[in-house]
């Protein structure tokens, strides 16, 4: 993710109210195991999965399988209407469990096809199903919900940039990168509980819908919207993503795209969408993107191995929120989201994360430079293969940049890589300062065994989750080496350590 400035909060954006063909829902299948004789005990699911940076997102008691997402977007009054399908397996005897749901309105609640009670407790959405839930019992819950999206504004943890669910000119352009998923569908809103997902998004006529996967089917419709008096034109968009998804890495954006297909040259679809708007300021705008994503997309496939989805590509719009352009890319699955035409660099970074971040997700939000800091290596190692400063430089360029302590009183040596605390996740000592750490671990260790250690790390932890330690752990394992000393100066210590020698 690069975050750059902070604009400010669009207003006029209150929940809308859910009108009868506003329909949201999220269903769970039980398929229920042998009876034993003794009566089980139910209890209710955690309401967070105890996250220290985010404690109550997530929730406890079941694994979130595959989210069907069958949605109306309606520009005109930024109304989202839909139905939720989650598919979950129960990892306990469940009396109850929770959603995160920020804002939005909830209708109804379904489990098993009947009617659950359910209350609203902050982004908690409460489901208690009419009867317990065996564990390792499949189960599909179906919520009905409407409103206005919010998009979240202020937030420390992106430097204020707004973030989430964004409403634009002639659509919607979403980046949920931590926690804004929970903005806009009902979903168990953690990267530890990842799942397939599909999507179906209706538009009114003359708008398109872009999502994560591959588009299934494009059909021209009559719908209607829950604030417009009578049915009108429209078109609906079937996305499916058949690879397990983080939450956060979720999009639906909505605008007048122009798109470019094809394949890369090692044969990866590319599927690129950019806003008219950028083509009017770059008029090869959608040649960009296209060929940059198609030429970093190879270039990671041949150095970290075999891409892990189902498509590439290039969700570029012309972002803004209260007529300020937005400051951010986003490693959203399959295709990355720009606010705006960035640089090659930038596009090498968030195609490097579907490597680091996407197919290998953190377990834990403390884990963050398990996406970041690899991202930026490898962003750094795109800029040397064209023309720029090596690896090698730029890191000690950006080691000699950084006084400490800091006379601006600046955090950087005071973040702690492994462990940069929720308000600081996203500052520059977990991307430059970061990667500063993978290039001297690379020059401790030697090239053959750091490319094998990030090959292996990727082919092992594929579509999972994975932490700090585990790569710790691999990186002693590959190496061959004892690098307990080198992590606790570099990744589990505050303060500027000495320089390496190359």
């Amino acid at each position: 993710m690069a975050l750059r400035h902070s604009p400010s909060r669009r207003p006029g954006h209150a929940p809308g109210r859910v009108l009868p063909l506003a329909i949201a829902a999220v269903s769970v299948v039980a398929l229920a195991p042998a009876a034993s004789a003794a009566q089980p005990r139910f209890t209710p699911g955690a309401p967070g999965l105890g996250d220290t940076y985010f404690p109550l997102e997530g929730n406890g008691g079941y694994d979130a399988l595959h989210y069907s997402l069958n949605v109306a977007y309606d520009p005109e009054y930024d109304q989202l209407d839909g139905t939720v399908t989650m598919t979950a397996r129960a990892t306990q005897n469940l009396s109850s469990f929770d959603l995160d749901l920020s804002g939005m309105d909830v209708e109804r609640v379904r489990v098993d096809r009947n009617r659950a009670d359910f209350r609203r407790r902050g982004q908690e959405l409460v489901v208690k199903p009419r009867r317990g839930i065996r564990k390792g019992e499949v189960f599909k819950t179906s919520i009905t919900y409407g409103g206005v999206p919010q998009t979240i504004v202020g937030s420390p943890i992106v430097f204020g940039s707004p973030y989430g669910f964004l409403h634009t000119p002639d659509g919607a352009f979403v980046g949920g990168e931590p926690n804004g998923a929970s903005t806009w569908f009902p979903v168990n809103d953690h990267p530890s509980d990842k799942a397939t997902y599909d999507y179906t998004i209706t538009v009114p006529k003359g708008l398109k819908a872009v999502a994560n996967g591959r588009l299934k089917s494009h059909t021209a419709r009559t719908a209607s919207f829950s604030r417009r008096r009578s049915a009108t034109a429209a078109s609906t968009f079937r996305w499916v993503e058949d690879k397990p998804m983080a939450s956060y890495l979720t999009t639906m954006d909505i605008g007048k795209w122009n798109v470019k297909e094809g394949r890369t040259p090692l044969g990866t679809p590319n599927y690129t969408a950019v806003d008219p708007a950028l083509i009017a300021a770059q008029p090869d705008a959608v040649d960009f993107f296209f060929n940059t994503t198609s030429e970093a997309t190879d270039l990671w496939t041949r150095t970290w191995g075999p891409y892990p989805f189902n498509t590439t590509g290039a969700i570029a719009d012309d972002a803004r929120f209260n007529g300020a352009p937005l400051g951010f890319s986003l490693e959203t699955q399959g295709k990355p989201v720009y606010s705006a035409v960035r640089d090659t660099t930038t596009i090498a970074h968030e195609l490097a994360h579907q490597w680091f971040g996407d197919s290998v997700s953190p377990k834990r939000w403390k884990d963050i430079w398990l996406n970041e800091s690899f991202a930026t290596w490898s962003h750094l190692w795109w800029n040397e293969k064209h023309g720029g400063a090596t690896v090698a430089d730029a890191v000690r360029a950006t080691y000699n940049s950084r006084p400490f302590p800091d006379p601006a009183g600046r955090p950087f040596w005071s973040v702690v890589v492994a462990d940069p605390q929720r308000d600081t996740m996203f500052n520059q000592r977990v991307y430059s300062g970061g990667a500063m750490v993978l290039q001297f671990l690379r020059e401790r260790i030697g090239d053959e065994r750091f490319f094998t250690l990030l090959r292996t790390w990727v082919a092992r932890y594929r579509y999972s989750n994975a932490t700090t330690e585990d790569f710790t752990a691999l990186a002693a394992k590959v190496s061959g080496q004892d690098l307990t000393e080198f992590w606790k100066t570099w990744i589990y210590s505050p303060g500027k350590p000495p320089l390496p020698q190359k």
